[in-house]
């Protein structure tokens, strides 16, 4: 009985865990960077308060330009009847009772310019909502693409240390047959402790870049991520052309919507701060009771008069200044995104045409120049130091290769961030 009780508080725990345990050590994420954007975009609170800010901005809009509520007033008149009776509130006892309704209402078009400003307010707050997940995608690519690379040279190094291993076995045996000498072997472990240490560092590097992709997808630093899998494909060259692209990046940017929607905000204010070169109303009806039945009525005509000018004019001139700001901003804006979009293009295709090189050319010459210089070796020809170097040459041309990838993907990520979609 006991074990059967015991059993079944394991599984209860282990049921009500599950939730928690889906969301935090799901063998699928990090396998690919879909999988942690996917993950991001519905957790990240950064990205969260964001959007719950552009719908506050919204909402906002859509009370902006309401007339403000009417007013009542209810005034009693002689409420000593002329000193005959003791002071009174009821309207019906005293001499006069007058209940007055009053509404303000702004100068014709000022209400359909303070919605309109509202409105691209909201539409600025949703540009920047834009913005942040369009800057935390980038990230969590660019990261994701470092630790592939760092994924990749790690096994790569994993590779040529078992490859070393074996060199090392073989100057022992030429060492014990007299054929090498001793230094060889004392080389070859040198080797060998070298890229162990190596090893460390570079698993040091990937708990980092693991702590740092968990933060950008709102989640444990030490919550288990997959091993990266592979990289996106990158856009064809066509697709990758500068001017296309910078046409593309000044329509769609989030940042320089946002800028936009600033300079109508500001055009809309300067309008309505000249608006208010006219006066205000407020109308009004008041029925007065006299006794207990209502004999009276009475119609009010309210309006402000605006003879502070001064005052006007330099909220004029204030209006006119944020609307240059915001001009300039938008204009300093484009330029800073645009030459980054040249950076960005400039740099993947360098990337992507050193990936060709090393693949088609210096990848295959280091590996023949491997092949030989052990063959070499073994036949006594060579020393040990020419077949370490050809060692060296063949594994730096893949950590190249695979750097050269990493690179391309994260000048990818940096082009869909001004962007603000993916290519």
């Amino acid at each position: 009985m006991q074990h059967t009780l015991r059993a079944c508080a394991l599984a209860a725990a282990l049921a009500l865990g599950a939730p928690l345990a889906n969301a935090f050590d799901s063998p699928d994420i990090g396998a690919s960077v879909e999988s942690l954007l996917e993950f991001a975009r519905e957790r990240n609170p950064e990205l969260a308060s964001m959007r719950h800010e552009a719908e506050a901005a919204g909402e906002r809009a859509m009370s902006a330009g309401a007339l403000p509520d009417p007013k009542l007033r209810i005034e009693l008149e002689d409420i000593t009847m002329m000193g005959e009776q003791n002071p009174t509130l009821s309207p019906s006892r005293a001499g006069k009772a007058r209940y007055q309704i009053m509404q303000e209402l702004p100068w014709f078009g000022k209400r359909d310019l303070q919605r309109e400003v509202a409105a691209l307010d909201a539409e600025g707050a949703k540009g920047k909502a834009y913005a942040t997940w369009a800057e935390l995608a980038a990230r969590i690519k660019a990261a994701y693409a470092q630790l592939y690379y760092v994924h990749e040279n790690e096994r790569l190094t994993g590779e040529i240390l078992d490859l070393m291993t074996r060199l090392e076995r073989v100057t022992q045996v030429r060492y014990a047959g007299g054929l090498a000498a001793q230094s060889d072997a004392i080389r070859a472990q040198v080797e060998l402790t070298n890229m162990k240490n190596e090893l460390v560092m570079l698993d040091n590097e990937k708990r980092m870049l693991h702590a740092r992709l968990n933060m950008l997808i709102a989640r444990p630093a030490t919550a288990p991520l997959a091993d990266p899998e592979r990289l996106r494909p990158l856009p064809a060259p066509a697709r990758l052309e500068y001017a296309a692209l910078a046409e593309r990046v000044r329509g769609r940017n989030p940042r320089l919507s946002s800028e936009d929607a600033r300079v109508r905000a500001a055009e809309k204010s300067r309008d309505l701060a000249y608006k208010n070169r006219y006066p205000d109303f407020a109308v009004g009806f008041a029925p007065v009771q006299t006794g207990k039945s209502v004999k009276e009525w009475e119609v009010m005509l309210e309006m402000n008069i605006p003879i502070q000018q001064s005052s006007r004019r330099a909220m004029e001139r204030e209006s006119e200044a944020m609307l240059s700001a915001a001009r300039a901003r938008k204009d300093a804006t484009a330029n800073e995104v645009l030459s980054e979009l040249a950076e960005s293009v400039s740099a993947l295709e360098a990337a992507r045409r050193t990936e060709s090189i090393i693949t088609g050319s210096l990848l295959p010459q280091a590996e023949l120049t491997y092949k030989a210089a052990l063959a070499s070796y073994e036949n006594g020809k060579v020393d040990f130091a020419t077949l370490l170097d050809a060692q060296r040459q063949i594994r730096q041309a893949r950590q190249s290769r695979i750097k050269a990838q990493a690179e391309a993907q994260a000048r990818l990520a940096e082009i869909e961030r001004l962007l603000g979609e993916e290519l």
